[in-house]
């Protein structure tokens, strides 16, 4: 592995790219997110309790987005976390309005919520990623982003960042192009298509543990697992090859 344990370069010689997640890796847009869902699930879970004439349990910000929703497409992180509580929705169409009872109309809901969020806070991006991305592009590195998020144009348009990336695969491409969600590798796949380079050869950097398993199950040359909320286990047995808490913990050469 190229990528060395006391250095932790990533090295020209051994890879010709690295594929970023955006939302916790390059952007700070994770918390948005997460406040998004737990809005969106409190609120429908009340509701759903009250019908069955029962209690609750309120959405885990942290355990529940973890396991549940991060990584995944919009959708598809609905039905898991439904799953997870033993609650069956019709799946709906892509067009049902956010007061539509479907997984699609609740993801539709979380989406609108998100933006108001968006919009109000901004982007903030992690300063070490954009460091490092930079250091990466001088050493001709191709970089790429991948993300589930339907957003992710206008968020990187947003944070200035759009010029940073040789191409992006995004919510947007998944459901054109019919492509399964993280933890498939489909979108990192896509992406290292798109700039012309062998998964061997190309560096993924994931936070969330479905895509540090599509990292794995792409054959990617090496997998790195960023630990912001202290889940560095969790991602070493998703299959990261290593694990650093910042990206100020890697270089380029």
């Amino acid at each position: 592995m190229s990528i060395h344990s006391s250095s932790h370069v990533i090295s020209r010689r051994d890879y010709d790219a690295v594929i970023f997640d955006l939302d916790g890796v390059i952007t700070q847009t994770a918390t948005l997110h997460k406040a998004a869902w737990k809005t969106l699930f409190d609120d429908f879970l009340e509701r759903h309790a009250a019908r069955l004439g029962g209690a609750h349990r309120a959405f885990d910000a942290d355990s529940d987005y973890r396991l549940y929703i991060d990584g995944k497409a919009r959708y598809e992180g609905v039905a898991s976390f439904l799953a997870s509580r033993g609650i069956a929705l019709p799946y709906g169409d892509p067009g049902d309005g956010p007061d539509e009872e479907t997984v699609c109309g609740l993801g539709n809901k979380k989406n609108a919520i998100y933006r108001e969020l968006l919009e109000k806070n901004g982007v903030e991006v992690y300063p070490s990623t954009i460091d490092l991305i930079h250091k990466l592009r001088s050493k001709k590195f191709a970089t790429a982003v991948v993300s589930a998020s339907r957003n992710c144009a206008e968020v990187l348009e947003a944070a200035h960042l759009s010029d940073l990336f040789d191409t992006r695969v995004d919510g947007i491409d998944l459901e054109r192009m019919h492509l399964p969600g993280k933890p498939a590798p489909d979108s990192f796949l896509e992406a290292a298509r798109r700039i012309g380079v062998e998964p061997t050869r190309a560096v993924v950097v994931e936070d969330a543990i479905a895509g540090v398993e599509a990292g794995r199950n792409g054959g990617f040359g090496c997998v790195i697992g960023v630990d912001r909320t202290g889940h560095a286990d969790a991602l070493k047995t998703a299959g990261a090859n290593i694990v650093v808490a910042d990206l100020a913990e890697l270089d380029a050469g």
